[in-house]
């Protein structure tokens, strides 16, 4: 056996030598595995912060998993990854389930609006005085439509948000599986770069509907009740077709089982984050993980910032508070962030603290303090564990 070169070891000698190597990575990725509690960032200095960064030193991510849906989800996201980009502790990964009960066909066209939101908030594409759908769009392919008296004419899609509905359709047409078909969307909006990966809650076809309380109860599909009605009419209840066939996508249960952080950002509670939680496995893993779960509250003293959350939470018969909507997920929840407004929450066996600022997203700024508060609660509970 000669050696490699001038300076380095025999290659016997190497190889025993990367054996040895390997077998104390292996160590000490059991060692990680144990004490992911210790912390990262200030908290974490103080508390063993140096576990962390030597593991940052190796290029292992913290990994965040966070359960998303609608125009909330998406900005939270944006300032998480905002105020991720700021910190000095290293690489992180973050994982979105996107919620898909709000899916729709239309026109042939496969619609799912909170992944699609997802999409164009963290690509920089969206149109944000809404809060979804693409900026800088015109919609004369929609004024067509109305032209040839096509319907419904209630669910405004313009023309670059066509295209994104048009491909998914093709390539879902051709077999591939919602999951691959995000993913193949996430790279031209850039997610991989950003450390993101969005994954659907499920492959399986799924669709919220709402039974309305009428003389005569008659269904409609969510997005009509939502857009056309402006949640208006009043709900006897919500039925999620195809939930009963569904089963979590590739990667679902393994992001919330291995993760570091669980996060829940201000989402709907009922139809977004909790269809999200109907998918069979997805609460099971919330219970199982050993990550902190963290929750942001989408109301402020008992009113949403923007949508219907309290419509829902009515037509569901919980009251609409902060302290409500934490009872929803008591079985897995370890904090719940607030806003000041309400910071006399309280909720058995859940940790509740109170922002410094309003919980308005009002900036991808503000986001990002909304989401660096969440990301400390995560990292104060888990010193203390």
């Amino acid at each position: 056996m000669t050696s490699c070169g001038r300076g380095y070891a025999p290659m016997a000698r190497y190889r025993a030598a990367a054996a040895e190597i390997s077998a104390a990575t292996a160590a000490f990725r059991g060692t990680w595995a144990d004490m992911r509690h210790v912390g990262s960032g200030a908290a974490g200095r103080r508390n063993g912060g140096w576990l962390w960064a030597a593991c940052t030193w190796l290029g292992w991510a913290m990994r965040i998993t966070a359960l998303a849906g609608g125009v909330g989800g998406a900005r939270f996201l944006r300032g998480l990854r905002h105020h991720l980009d700021r910190r000095d502790d290293g690489p992180h990964d973050v994982t979105v389930i996107g919620n898909t009960g709000d899916d729709i066909t239309l026109f042939g066209l496969r619609v799912c609006p909170d992944l699609d939101t997802i999409l164009y908030t963290l690509g920089g594409g969206v149109h944000d005085g809404q809060g979804w759908g693409r900026a800088d769009e015109s919609h004369r392919v929609q004024e067509e439509l109305l032209a040839y008296g096509a319907t419904p004419d209630w669910f405004a899609l313009g023309d670059l948000d066509l295209a994104t509905h048009i491909v998914r359709s093709q390539w879902l047409g051709q077999g591939m599986s919602l999951s691959e078909v995000t993913a193949l969307l996430a790279q031209r909006w850039g997610l991989p770069e950003q450390r993101v990966r969005l994954l659907p809650m499920t492959d399986t076809p799924v669709e919220t509907h709402v039974v309305l309380a009428e003389e005569e109860p008659r269904a409609v599909h969510f997005q009509e009740w939502w857009v056309r009605m402006q949640a208006a009419a009043p709900v006897e209840r919500f039925v999620v077709a195809g939930m009963d066939r569904a089963v979590a996508a590739p990667g679902v249960l393994d992001a919330l089982r291995e993760a570091d952080v669980v996060l829940l950002p201000p989402s709907n509670p009922v139809v977004s984050i909790g269809i999200i939680l109907g998918v069979p496995g997805v609460r099971d893993a919330l219970r199982g993980t050993a990550a902190p779960v963290v929750g942001v509250s989408p109301l402020i003293g008992g009113r949403p910032v923007r949508g219907h959350a309290d419509a829902c939470l009515t037509a569901i018969g919980v009251e609409p508070t902060s302290a409500a909507v934490a009872g929803l997920y008591a079985d897995f929840l370890d904090a719940w962030l607030v806003d000041p407004t309400d910071a006399d929450v309280a909720v058995q066996r859940v940790r509740v603290e109170a922002h410094s600022e309003p919980l308005l997203m009002s900036s991808v700024e503000a986001a990002g303090a909304i989401a660096g508060a969440a990301l400390g609660l995560a990292e104060s509970i888990r010193t203390s564990r």
